[in-house]
């Protein structure tokens, strides 16, 4: 039942908070957001309804279960701290919420912000429907953070929209160079077949500067208008593809676990020493062709199958003793889990959506 999410991720003072204030025509009115040339957003702000305007702190938000904000006390006090939410009045956000993250500085360290910035970055990635990845002219250097942050974005291309700000700073043929030399920084980053949308305009305002192409950027806003319309009237066909999306990785991880187990299973002998079998195993999957095993017997695609050395971890945390095979995960009246899945993923949910085309209420 949430409101579909818009999330403004990029470097600091590209113009991300101007640009929400725009959107929403807050600019000389009580409910603006600060901004400013230095880097002025260090908190991750939620703006959502209310009847009227109203500030509430990150400690309260994560305290209102009915906010689905409460997963966010695990990121620790330090955290809350930098989280605001702010209630406005206003027609958008009934039917959508925006949050405005902290501008990246590429020479500071996750540490010194005092909480893990990537780790709250990819709890919003996960849960938003619009990722506004915001750059400015001055600022198409790529560093590790920004980096890190398209590592984190991997998966969710069909969400991400790249937006070049302050468009009309710039004269044509500059601008050409700079788009170029955009798409030229971002391309070892995003390795998909098709690029994200690119919106280039100047979101705030002020008049466009004279001598500039006035009717492109209010063509792009429309446009970018138009797309975040979309994704609202869209957001029950998108919460189902990504519950989909979500059903797929945990089958594979599933998939994944059950191999572990059973090699564990075969390997061990009377004599043997369950911990240096098991470690033998999670230093080198590929010896005991355990990632190449879920290839073959089902239908996953490469592409899916998750980092290998996020199982060194996982395992260090969940020892493999504590699992089940999924063979055992059955029962007469109940079934079993992982065909409950397969049937979900292969019938009901494309099921589901095709009900949702048809005009039919879900």
């Amino acid at each position: 039942t949430s409101k579909p999410m818009v999330l403004f991720l990029g470097p600091w003072s590209v113009g991300k908070s101007s640009m929400i204030n725009y959107l929403l025509g807050l600019d000389n009115t009580p409910y603006q957001l600060y901004t400013g040339a230095e880097p002025t957003t260090s908190e991750f702000t939620v703006i959502m309804h209310g009847p009227k305007l109203k500030t509430i702190e990150g400690i309260v938000m994560a305290a209102d279960s009915a906010r689905s904000f409460s997963p966010l006390e695990k990121f620790g006090q330090n955290f809350l701290e930098k989280l605001i939410g702010i209630e406005v009045p206003h027609k958008l956000l009934e039917r959508v919420t925006f949050v405005d993250t902290p501008g990246i500085i590429e020479n500071r360290k996750q540490q010194e912000r005092g909480y893990p910035f990537n780790d709250v970055c990819q709890w919003f990635i996960d849960r938003a429907d619009l990722i506004f990845v915001v750059f400015d002219p001055t600022k198409l250097d790529v560093g590790l953070e920004l980096e890190m942050l398209f590592r984190q974005l991997k998966g969710r291309e069909s969400q991400i929209r790249i937006i070049l700000n302050k468009a009309d700073s710039l004269a044509t043929q500059e601008l050409m160079r700079v788009y170029g030399a955009l798409f030229w920084s971002l391309a070892p980053l995003i390795n998909v077949t098709e690029p994200p949308r690119v919106y280039v305009s100047s979101f705030w305002p002020h008049e466009y500067h004279p001598d500039t192409h006035k009717d492109l950027f209010l063509k792009e806003e429309i446009s970018l208008l138009e797309d975040l319309n979309q994704v609202i009237e869209n957001r029950m066909e998108n919460k189902i593809a990504f519950i989909r999306q979500h059903a797929i990785r945990v089958r594979i991880h599933a998939l994944l676990v059950d191999r572990y187990l059973q090699t564990y299973k075969d390997k061990m002998t009377f004599f043997s020493d369950g911990e240096l079998v098991f470690r033998d195993i999670v230093e080198d999957p590929d010896r005991f062709f355990i990632f190449k095993s879920i290839l073959a017997k089902t239908n996953v695609s490469k592409f899916d199958l998750p980092n290998r050395e996020a199982y060194k971890d996982f395992f260090g945390i969940n020892p493999i003793t504590s699992f089940k095979l999924l063979s055992q995960q059955c029962s007469y009246m109940g079934g079993c889990f992982l065909e409950k899945i397969e049937k979900a993923i292969t019938r009901e949910l494309p099921d589901l959506l095709g009900s949702i085309g048809l005009g039919k209420k879900p």
